[in-house]
């Protein structure tokens, strides 16, 4: 199995800030993809959409402040299984954010371009909480021709 992981540090932001960014559906259109929908509580489905397609997430787990956790339920085959985390902690005037895109069963060359995107992405919800605005599809940094 094969891991993405990715580190970032939201200034002047909380725990709980971050938190509202990756459980509301404003907060997740305002940083991933203008078009998402769903049920974001406990057990629901949170459904993605990208000019090429898109995911489904069931929502896994749900620590507020702390941890978001999602199960790749519908979408390309490679990301079928895998699962999403977010977990998150208070560091001085910064929200420190461990990201984990885990359970692929192989680091194949899709799963190169999805870690470019999720950086890409990670930095799109740090400028969408330092800032106001974040970088969401289909305003994001084009990496490919996947995009």
């Amino acid at each position: 199995m094969a891991d993405i992981l990715h580190r970032i540090g939201v200034e002047q932001s909380s725990p709980e800030q971050v938190y509202n960014a990756l459980t509301t559906l404003d907060g997740l259109s305002g940083w991933w993809t203008e078009k998402t929908s769903g049920e974001t509580g406990l057990g629901g489905v949170i459904e993605f959409r990208f000019g090429a397609g898109g995911f489904d997430m069931k929502v896994a787990g749900l620590d507020p402040g702390r941890l978001v956790r999602w199960e790749v339920v519908g979408g390309p085959l490679e990301w079928i299984g895998t699962s999403v985390q977010w977990d998150l902690r208070q560091d001085g005037d910064h929200t420190i954010l461990l990201f984990k895109h885990e359970g692929w069963r192989e680091p194949v060359e899709f799963m190169h371009h999805c870690s470019t995107k999720w950086g890409t992405y990670l930095m799109s919800l740090k400028q969408l909480i330092e800032t106001g605005q974040g970088a969401p599809d289909p305003r994001d940094v084009k990496v490919s021709d996947w995009d």
